[in-house]
């Protein structure tokens, strides 16, 4: 798939929520009886995908991020929703780099909670863009670690729990993986980014490979152009993130509120509109298509 066909894969693109995927609108987007999981929680995308999530009714919603006290302002920003059934917050301070951490986490979800239902891998990282010989090695593989190193690591950790979960429900399970529009292009400068974020693709199909007859539904997810502290210094970017993270955090809760299996493994963008994107099923089904696949 090319930038200009994931931009105009459905004729509707989205900028910003709608009540198709609002969650105070929808009741079908409900959520209650759920464990949900998100890291990078702390700002930005995860922080709207954590307040869109409070509002679809889950049990349980765990917030990870780096900062103690960017975890207490989402936390802040959820309770002051006043919301009728709000979740029981949990706070995860939590580098997703550090294995022993991050199992030590899922260890403690599992004692403390007993059921995940949703994982999302929003944890991200971004270098300054520089041509590959001109950039800092350290820096280009900090963006590796933190974008495939900690997926892996919290997928490692928290897929026992995922398929626990499903064998005691009967019902499906969900891994969201953010991955970013940069993993179909080719910008100069952006290799270590747009790399790492299409190797997240590859995983993800990988996870659904491995773990789909587990009861996992995986799916990668390009969360829209969003000014972001990752985005704010890339000024190659800057044109381009016009779009409101409340538009992520309303896709995501429509991807996982039902099980919408012919999503397995492949990458959708939440710019697209999703009574347009479920017209397509059949299409996407039969042509295998939004998949990283080398095609000849």
């Amino acid at each position: 798939m090319t930038r200009n066909a994931a931009l105009t894969f459905t004729p509707t693109i989205h900028k910003d929520i709608y009540p198709a995927i609002n969650p105070t609108i929808q009741p079908s987007l409900s959520h209650s009886g759920r464990s949900i999981l998100v890291t990078g929680a702390g700002r930005g995308i995860g922080r709207s995908i954590a307040l869109r999530y409070a509002e679809a009714s889950p049990s349980t919603l765990i917030l990870a991020a780096r900062t103690s006290s960017e975890l207490d302002v989402t936390e802040a920003e959820i309770l002051a929703l006043n919301l009728t059934s709000p979740p029981t917050i949990v706070k995860l301070v939590l580098d997703v780099t550090d294995g022993k951490a991050v199992a030590r986490a899922a260890s403690t979800i599992k004692n403390d909670i007993g059921r995940l239902d949703v994982l999302i891998n929003n944890a991200g990282y971004s270098p300054e863009w520089a041509p590959i010989a001109d950039g800092d090695p350290e820096d280009y593989w900090r963006t590796w670690e933190v974008n495939l190193k900690g997926v892996y690591l919290v997928l490692h950790a928290f897929l026992p729990l995922l398929t626990e979960t499903h064998e005691k429900t009967g019902a499906l399970v969900h891994v969201l993986n953010v991955s970013s529009i940069g993993a179909i292009v080719c910008i100069a400068g952006a290799s270590a980014y747009e790399t790492s974020k299409l190797a997240v693709v590859r995983l993800t199909q990988f996870v659904q490979t491995e773990y789909g007859a587990k009861g996992v539904l995986a799916t990668s997810v390009h969360p829209g152009g969003v000014l972001t502290e990752l985005s704010r210094n890339v000024k190659e970017i800057q044109p381009f993130l016009t779009d409101s993270p409340n538009l992520a955090g309303g896709f995501f809760v429509w991807l996982t509120s039902q099980p919408r299996t012919w999503l397995g493994g492949r990458f959708v963008s939440v710019a697209w509109d999703v009574e347009e994107l479920e017209s397509k099923k059949d299409e996407i089904v039969e042509g295998d298509k939004l998949k990283a696949d080398v095609r000849f």
